[in-house]
């Protein structure tokens, strides 16, 4: 099993790139960061999580601007989205930023993508709540289109428009993993139909070993096996049984959480991730 970094870039915390660069040093495989374009102030939303909603979710850096900071003071070490929220992108600007990205890292990005949970926040960007899912779905395919078509041109209901020229390409093709952050029944069907990889949160799940073999499942539906995809666990416990156990159910990946906190701070907490990481692999 892999393991992997998350952390809160923020205005506020350890530098992107002083981030990624301490996360190779100490061997960990890739670093992910989150998404939130603005924090409405209605706060009509509830946050999913309870209570008051961190500052964190308003003063995230722009992901893609952090990660290519990443990739480029690193060598080594992967970056991805954890996750990007594609109902509130544009797809022909998305598409150009991920190729972007994964030229720039060398064929290095792993695209997580989501819908988000706060409604006026996608409403704001001129998604309908109620239609998040279908819109991700024709955005996706539409930057499938731009990515591995020399004349792009994509036909739908939410994303229209006739043949661009949109370079560069991705590296990595046919484009870089599609890694869906949902543990919902739907979403896992989502991840069966079009997606290289599922980042659920092992929070939220009420039965692991039967969400995978449900996966398993609705891959086999339609003509694909377990073995297709990757499967990482995003914001991992910090517990080295749990993380043994999941190693031996196969889960491809473990991603440890860093607050926005100070430099020295996230430092320590480095250290102790990288612990923990050799510990399960011990």
């Amino acid at each position: 099993m892999k393991f992997a970094t998350m952390l809160y870039s923020t205005d506020y915390a350890m530098r992107p790139d002083k981030f990624a660069v301490a996360c190779e040093e100490r061997g960990f495989e890739s670093v992910w960061f989150p998404e939130h374009t603005h924090i409405p102030a209605s706060r009509r939303t509830p946050f999913p999580g309870g209570g008051d909603l961190p500052q964190d979710y308003w003063h995230m850096h722009d992901p893609f601007i952090a990660l290519t900071a990443a990739a480029i003071a690193t060598t080594t070490i992967k970056v991805g989205t954890g996750v990007c929220l594609i109902t509130e992108r544009d797809p022909i600007v998305t598409a150009k930023e991920v190729a972007s990205l994964d030229m720039l890292s060398n064929g290095r990005f792993l695209f997580g993508i989501g819908t988000g949970w706060n409604a006026e926040e996608m409403e704001n960007h001129g998604t309908v709540f109620k239609k998040r899912w279908k819109v991700l779905e024709e955005r996706i395919d539409a930057m499938k289109a731009c990515w591995t078509q020399d004349d792009s041109e994509f036909h739908g209901k939410y994303v229209d428009f006739d043949a661009i020229w949109s370079w560069p390409k991705p590296v990595q093709k046919p484009h870089p993993p599609i890694i869906m952050g949902a543990a919902s029944s739907w979403g896992r069907e989502r991840v069966a139909r079009y997606c290289d990889g599922w980042i659920p949160l092992p929070a939220q799940m009420k039965n692991i070993e039967e969400d995978l073999a449900d996966l398993e499942q609705r891959l086999q539906n339609h003509g694909r096996k377990l073995s297709d995809i990757e499967i990482s666990f995003f914001w991992a416990p910090e517990n080295i049984d749990k993380l043994k156990r999941y190693r031996d159910m196969g889960i491809d990946r473990a991603i440890l959480a860093c607050p926005a906190d100070p430099e020295a701070d996230t430092l320590a907490l480095l250290d102790k991730h990288a612990a923990l990481m050799q510990a399960v692999a011990a």
